[in-house]
């Protein structure tokens, strides 16, 4: 039967994180993206734990104005850690205005994120850092993540725990409510990510955990978001010559 130890994952999660940085960067800082979601604020959180809060670095990187920009403040202010504010609005801009052709709507979308790693990885060699993934198995499993974009970065606590065991993890560290429990939006339309994705992240993690499928309609939906998306979580092809 299936039951999450919240506080035994999030310890060992914290002693991994140590551990990483002892073979990966002795003294180096982590550099995470703060979005003001459940995600970016509890890979803060367990890095604050790990390596104390003046190793930790935290960017926010609004695309012009954030309406929720005030939940990344609120997270940075409530860890005490060292942040920027970078915002990627002209560096979207120069892009898309130089681009001889016009965008599909799906590289206008992907684009700011794959923006925001390139800032995180300028910040991080600036500071001796290394750069946090911030993504979680459930988003990971359906591909609701962008190539390039947020799917990368130097150490990843969260990629194996879904949405439900990373919320668990949040309340366990302390983390304000309204940070842990706020509804995940798309950023552009202003729907949420359920919405846009057509199923609860409820449903697909228990149907990932514990083997519980939602309606037909439903789990054929994750079963081919799944399928479609492998590709994400796999390392670059590379020719072999056998030499």
């Amino acid at each position: 039967m299936y039951i999450f130890d919240a506080e035994k994952t999030k310890n060992e999660c914290v002693l991994w994180i140590r551990d990483f940085f002892e073979k990966n960067g002795p003294g180096c800082n982590a550099v995470i993206g703060i979005s003001g979601g459940k995600d970016s604020s509890v890979v803060a959180a367990l890095c604050v734990e790990a390596l104390g809060r003046d190793r930790v670095i935290g960017v926010l990187m609004p695309n012009g104005e954030q309406a929720d920009i005030d939940m990344a403040k609120l997270l940075v202010e409530h860890l005490g850690i060292r942040h920027f504010i970078v915002n990627i609005r002209d560096a979207f801009e120069g892009v898309v205005k130089n681009i001889p052709f016009e965008l599909s709507e799906q590289s206008r979308v992907n684009l700011p994120p794959r923006l925001r790693m390139t800032t995180l990885y300028a910040v991080s060699q600036s500071n001796n850092g290394r750069v946090a993934n911030t993504c979680n198995l459930s988003e990971d499993w359906v591909g609701y993540s962008t190539r390039y974009g947020d799917s990368v970065g130097d150490f990843s606590p969260c990629s194996n725990l879904t949405v439900q065991e990373v919320k668990a993890i949040g309340r366990l560290l302390g983390l304000p409510a309204v940070l842990v429990d706020k509804v995940p939006t798309d950023g552009l339309c202003g729907r949420t990510d359920e919405d846009n994705l057509g199923f609860t992240y409820a449903e697909l993690d228990r149907y990932i955990r514990e083997g519980i499928e939602p309606e037909p309609e439903k789990k054929e939906k994750i079963d081919r978001m799944h399928r479609m998306n492998a590709f994400k979580l796999q390392l670059m092809p590379a020719f072999d010559p056998g030499i």
